[in-house]
């Protein structure tokens, strides 16, 4: 009986998660750049006195997926989307270089490049400063050029741009790092398709399938839960009756 209880409570808890990370992908999927999350089942054998007769689901995220969204023509200069698998770095809040497909950027009010949420973007050198009332124009190998009202175009720098060997690890910041949380050196290969910018690789209808499939599945074990209970008071009704 009570191995029907645990399995069944740990399969809704597994299905619960699995929501979790589903939801979060349809939320995500109108975001520029966006990677979704990927799901998996493990089964987990119970330690414990004697064989190990139960096992338990565990929902894993795998990491993300790295299909390429659709890229989108936008027609502004500071946009730009990443080719094959080059990522953006930039400056996360916490000091360290992280990783992005978010080409959106802008010129902050001390005239650094920033992405367009705040995040300072690095080039090979460090920040990117534009100057004031200027121009700017990225070449697709992620070269940053500035033309003044009346002067020549002068080159600013170089998109730090990264094309990573091994998978990389989305934070708790939505940004992604190396596995080792190392510094990736910039890919002088790496290529930006500009004035365009890559939209989410989630698919809204799968998601919604799966997010439905998930619910069923979670009803079923909830079912199972039910039964369990029904079957518990059962035989405790037995075995008053013989006690009696």
């Amino acid at each position: 009986m009570d191995r029907m209880i645990y399995l069944a409570m740990s399969g809704a808890k597994a299905t619960m998660q699995r929501q979790e990370s589903l939801a979060n992908n349809l939320a995500n999927v109108s975001t520029t750049g966006f990677r979704a999350e990927l799901q998996a089942f493990r089964a987990v054998p119970v330690r414990g006195d004697g064989a190990s007769t139960r096992v338990y689901a565990l929902e894993t995220t795998l990491g993300h997926s790295d299909a390429p969204g659709v890229i989108t023509n936008t027609g502004r200069p500071l946009d730009v989307a990443m080719q094959g698998n080059a990522w953006l770095a930039v400056q996360s809040l916490d000091g360290t270089e992280a990783y992005t497909r978010n080409g959106a950027m802008t010129v902050g009010t001390d005239g650094t490049l920033m992405t367009h949420n705040g995040l300072v973007v690095l080039g090979d050198g460090g920040p990117i400063q534009v100057p004031n009332n200027a121009t700017v124009a990225i070449a697709a190998d992620g070269t940053v050029s500035a033309k003044g009202p009346t002067g020549p175009v002068t080159p600013l720098g170089r998109l730090k741009l990264v094309t990573p060997e091994e998978p990389l690890q989305r934070g708790t910041d939505g940004l992604f790092r190396s596995a080792q949380g190392e510094d990736l050196p910039a890919d002088p290969n790496a290529r930006v398709q500009d004035g365009a910018l890559e939209g989410s690789n989630v698919s809204a209808i799968d998601t919604m399938v799966s997010m439905i499939a998930a619910a069923r599945q979670f009803e079923a074990q909830m079912k199972m839960l039910q039964t369990a209970e029904r079957n518990e008071q059962a035989a405790g009704s037995l075995l008053s009756n013989n006690a009696t």
